[in-house]
């Protein structure tokens, strides 16, 4: 029953990380910290790394926490809200960084709608340069309209 309990708060944790990250993307990468996104949106950056890539320190900063304090004294749900936002992290990482931008030639011939939806909402919030009027902000919840 444990097991079940602990999965039950991993995979809630990963659904709400998407949450986050649609307001995070919205509200402060599109906003107070667009300083450190703007060079995301810049064609052709000419950097391995780029400012926005701060962003993933940030992300894991909590998710380290949570881990840290899940283990001590004895294992506990904190452990498992950390490892939620770990496996986001990870999830994040393989579709924005490889399959979206390929920062890593690993996936090139994809052919799976969903994946494909995905890339082409990236590219709609990649259209706009600016940080104002932007849309597609999340990571796994496409718009329909995308897989046409």
């Amino acid at each position: 029953m444990i097991v079940v309990f602990y999965t039950l708060i991993t995979l809630v944790t990963f659904v709400v990380m998407e949450v986050i990250t649609w307001c995070t993307h919205k509200f402060v990468m599109h906003g107070f910290l667009w300083v450190l996104h703007a060079d995301h949106h810049e064609p052709k950056y000419p950097h391995i790394f780029e400012k926005n890539d701060t962003f993933f320190v940030i992300f894991a900063i909590p998710s380290i926490v949570f881990l840290y304090l899940g283990v001590a004294p004895a294992l506990n749900y904190l452990f498992f809200i950390g490892l939620g936002i770990l496996f986001y992290g990870m999830a994040y990482f393989l579709i924005h960084d490889v399959l979206i931008h390929h920062r890593f030639k690993w996936f090139k011939n994809i052919k799976n709608k969903y994946l494909l939806a995905l890339r082409k909402a990236h590219k709609i919030h990649h259209k706009n340069m600016g940080k104002q009027d932007g849309e597609c902000f999340g990571m796994l919840i496409v718009p329909r309209k995308y897989f046409r």
